[in-house]
C-alpha cells in the first residue's frame, strides 16, 4: 500500500490550541520580518484581487541579486514551497528507481512513491552520508536525494556530496536540498552547490524561503539548475502556482536581509547554550552535534511520543517526535533553536522530566 502522507512538524500535527511554543518547526526564530508584514498589509487589497505573475519575474530578479554568480532567470524555478518543486523534479526525471539516504526528509520518498518508483534506502553512517554505498546503489537509478544540512540530524556535508557529484554518472539527477543552509554556522563555511549548476548539469539545488525568512504559512521555495534542466522542471509547473502575496513577501524579504542576519547571530549563541545544557546538565537527554538551527536529541529513559504528549499537556511545548522517520526509533526527538527565553522554557521543562 502506498503511503499517502508523511508527518511534519507544526501546530496542526496536534491540537493547535494546546501549543504555546512550537519547537517542532525549524524556521527563523524571529518569524516573519516586520518589514515584510508591513508590505503585505499595504498591498493586501490590491494583490488579493488580481492574478499573480505566472513567471515570478520580480522575485527571480531579486533572487539573482541575492545569489550572485553566473546565473540567469532561466536557471530558476519558483514553487509553492520547496515541496512543490520536489514533486516537479520527480515528475520530470524519475521513472523507475531513486536513492534516498535515511533518515531524512520524508517528501522525497512520498513524491517518488506516488509515481511508482522503487526506492533504495541507504542508512546514514554515524549520522553522515555513506557515499560509497550511494554510489554503489546509484546504478540503474534515475535520481538521488540529498538533504544538506540533513533533516533531522542537522549535519552539513559539502565535501562528501562534492565527491559524489564528481564520481556519479551524469545521467543520474541529484536533488540537493539546501532548505536550511542559510542558518548553518558561518564558521562551517556553508558553501552552496548553486555555483556548480553550470559545471554539473545533473544537479538541482533546492532552497526554501519558509525556513530562513519565516514564510512558512505563505509557502515559497525555489530551485536552481542548468537552464536545460530547469526547463524540464518548469514543464510540470501549474499556472499561478505561487500567489501574489507570497511573491511580494519573497521580494521584500530579500531586501531586508538584516532580519536573516539577526537570526543567524542569535542561533549561533543559542545553539551553543542549548548543547551545553542538554549534554552536561541533563542525565536523560543528549544532543548530537548540529550545524544548523535544530538539534536531534536522544533520550535514555523515555518514549518520544510519550515525551511529546507530556510536554504539550504540561507546558504547551511541541517538539518533533522522530519515531516516524525511516531508520529511527522512539528514542529521538528534534527541537528547533529559538529565542533564549523560549529555549529556557524547553530546557526547564525537560529538567523536570529528567530521570
Amino acid at each position: 500500500m502506498i503511503q499517502n502522507s508523511c508527518s511534519h512538524g507544526g501546530v496542526y500535527t496536534v491540537n493547535p490550541s494546546q501549543v504555546k511554543i512550537d519547537f517542532s518547526s525549524n524556521i527563523n526564530p524571529f518569524g516573519t520580518s516586520k518589514v515584510v508584514l508591513n508590505a503585505l498589509r499595504k498591498n493586501l487589497s490590491k494583490l488579493s484581487s488580481i492574478y499573480p505573475d505566472n513567471e515570478h519575474v520580480a522575485l527571480k530578479k531579486k533572487l539573482l541579486d541575492y545569489l550572485g554568480g553566473n546565473l540567469s532567470q532561466d536557471s530558476i524555478n519558483v514553487g509553492n514551497g520547496a515541496t512543490e518543486l520536489i514533486y516537479n523534479f520527480v515528475r520530470a526525471f524519475v521513472r523507475n528507481q531513486v536513492v534516498i539516504p535515511s533518515p531524512t526528509f520524508c517528501e522525497y520518498e512520498l513524491a517518488s512513491r506516488k509515481i511508482g518508483a522503487k526506492i533504495k534506502y541507504i542508512p546514514l553512517k554515524n549520522w553522515n552520508l555513506d557515499i560509497d554505498r550511494i554510489l554503489e546503489k546509484s546504478d540503474k537509478s534515475d535520481a538521488i536525494f540529498l538533504c544538506n544540512p540533513n533533516n533531522p540530524t542537522g549535519i552539513f556535508t559539502y565535501q562528501l556530496i562534492e565527491r559524489l557529484i564528481e564520481k556519479i554518472d551524469e545521467s543520474v539527477k541529484i536533488l540537493i536540498d539546501e532548505s536550511f543552509i542559510e542558518l548553518v554556522d558561518e564558521i562551517k563555511c556553508a558553501r552552496s552547490f548553486i555555483d556548480k549548476v553550470n559545471e554539473f548539469q545533473n544537479i538541482v539545488v533546492l532552497r526554501s524561503m519558509t525556513k530562513s525568512f519565516g514564510l512558512a504559512g505563505l509557502r515559497l521555495g525555489y530551485c536552481v539548475s542548468h537552464p536545460s534542466i530547469a526547463r524540464k522542471i518548469s514543464n510540470y509547473k501549474i499556472t499561478w502556482n505561487v500567489n501574489g502575496l507570497a511573491q511580494l513577501a519573497g521580494v521584500i524579504a530579500l531586501e531586508d536581509l538584516s532580519h536573516l542576519r539577526r537570526a543567524q547571530k542569535m542561533i549561533r549563541v543559542e545553539r551553543k547554550f542549548m548543547h551545553e545544557v542538554l549534554n552536561n546538565k541533563l542525565r536523560s537527554f543528549s544532543a548530537y552535534d548540529s550545524d544548523v538551527n535544530y538539534y536531534l536529541i536522544q533520550m535514555r529513559n523515555c518514549n518520544s511520543t510519550l515525551l511529546r504528549d507530556l510536554l504539550l499537556e504540561r507546558n504547551g511545548i511541541l517538539v518533533r517526535d522522530c519515531s516516524d522517520f525511516k531508520g529511527m526509533n522512539d528514542k529521538y526527538i528534534r527541537v528547533a533553536v529559538k529565542t533564549h527565553n523560549e529555549n529556557l522554557q524547553l530546557l526547564n521543562s525537560l529538567e523536570v522530566i529528567d530521570i
